[in-house]
């Protein structure tokens, strides 16, 4: 994904209210920004940190800057969440996605059948059989390289987990995608320690048939790309007391 102009650079004082925050530019300049991201930003939001942002010209916006990336002590982190889905479409437009290779993007927002809700895409392969795929960015990592999600309690990504295993039981293919949106991830998990339900949910979907698989990205200021598959260990990391029976 190429990103013309290049993100500007600037530092981060704080982020606050979930949708905003406040860098200052290298001429000492204060700008209140959007940020796109409803988790915790835990690691990613520290005071003092370099940041990125876009600035748009839709001069109908409030704030008509956008954080993008957060230069962690662990590695550079995509704190627009919006932007792991271009991301993930981009590589299936290419075909660069292993697993989807042999499939077509049909549609973005796709519609879950027979229930509220949309998954992120639906691809069918050349029977026409369905595929549906539901995106996730991963921003928590720790200095070991493993990258885990979610960063804060998620009832919706809950909910299209195990909306992804009622299409799985239809007789059709789902996946669910790790976007690793952070440069320090050498592997995925699960944040069992943070939202355990979420955890035992993806391991019975992926016991289900549900696929997971997970992705890495390279992040400069003028590209992100997907750039690697990462493994993904489902393995719950909590003492063995605190797992659930």
């Amino acid at each position: 994904m190429k990103i013309d102009p290049p993100l500007a650079k600037a530092m981060l004082i704080r982020r606050y209210k979930r949708f905003l925050a406040d860098l200052e530019t290298a001429d000492g300049k204060r700008l209140t920004v959007h940020c796109p991201n409803t988790g915790a930003m835990a690691g990613c939001a520290e005071p003092g940190s370099e940041a990125w942002y876009s600035t748009s010209d839709n001069t109908k916006r409030k704030y008509p800057h956008t954080l993008e990336v957060v230069v962690s002590a662990n590695g550079r982190v995509g704190v627009n969440t919006a932007r792991a889905n271009q991301l993930v479409a981009e590589s299936l437009g290419l075909g660069a996605l292993a697993p989807f290779a042999a499939m077509k993007l049909i549609r973005a927002e796709a519609v879950i059948p027979d229930e509220s809700g949309r998954f992120d895409f639906l691809l069918e392969d050349a029977a026409g059989s369905p595929c549906w795929v539901e995106v996730k960015n991963m921003t928590l990592c720790d200095e070991a390289g493993r990258g885990s999600f979610p960063d804060a309690v998620s009832e919706r990504a809950l909910k299209h987990v195990n909306a992804l295993v009622r299409r799985v039981e239809a007789g059709e293919r789902a996946a669910l995608v790790f976007c690793a949106q952070h440069t320090g991830v050498l592997r995925a998990t699960l944040a069992d320690e943070i939202h355990p339900a979420y955890g035992s949910a993806v391991r019975a979907a992926a016991r289900a048939g549900v696929e997971v698989l997970a992705v890495g990205c390279r992040i400069d200021r003028d590209e992100i790309e997907v750039d690697s598959a990462l493994p993904v260990d489902l393995v719950d990391q909590r003492p063995a007391d605190q797992r659930d029976p």
